[in-house]
């Protein structure tokens, strides 16, 4: 299929549609998961994608593409997180909110949000970490990567990479059997 893919880059695009409907749904899904970002996950996503299109005559196949994949999803979401840092959020318990009754969240939200699936429980565990914790997590669990894998995309070493899964593991842990969020 990669093959394909690189012989097709001057026109055919067919082999690398095929590629991107077979990993899209788990890019989009880490996508929001990384940068806590739903309205932004899918352009991020495409992003990744044409990222990875225009990269594709340099992937020397030395990993797998998924994984090839991952580092350019993980990068691209991380300079997101990075240049939205710098922008101001309005605090949920901000008086100013309080006088605004459309941001204000109904009982029957609330009912519902104690509803809520496995899924979405455990959407709602990874949005309560920190960018520090949930972004490793993300990496080792959800996208196979190894500590070597992480420590180098995240600029970290080794030592730092492990300590962050196993913190970030057990805070999930005492956040999901918790309850918390």
């Amino acid at each position: 299929m990669l093959e394909q893919v690189r012989d097709s880059l001057e026109g055919d695009l067919r082999a690398f549609e095929e590629l991107v409907r077979r990993h899209q749904s788990r890019i989009v899904a880490d996508c929001r998961h990384m940068t806590r970002d739903d309205l932004n996950s899918e352009d991020l996503a495409q992003e990744v994608f044409v990222k990875a299109f225009f990269a594709m005559k340099g992937f020397e196949g030395r990993s797998s593409f998924r994984q090839w994949l991952q580092r350019i999803k993980v990068h691209h979401c991380l300079n997101h997180l990075k240049r939205r840092g710098s922008k101001p959020g309005t605090p949920i318990d901000d008086a100013a909110v309080e006088q605004h009754h459309e941001l204000q969240v109904s009982p029957v939200a609330e009912r519902r949000y104690e509803q809520l699936g496995e899924r979405e429980r455990i959407a709602a565990v990874l949005n309560s970490m920190s960018t520090t914790l949930r972004v490793p997590l993300i990496m080792a669990d959800m996208d196979e990567l190894s500590f070597a894998e992480i420590a180098s995309a995240l600029g970290i070493g080794l030592s730092a990479a492990k300590m962050r899964v196993k913190r970030a593991r057990e805070e999930f842990r005492r956040k999901y059997e918790g309850g918390e969020n």
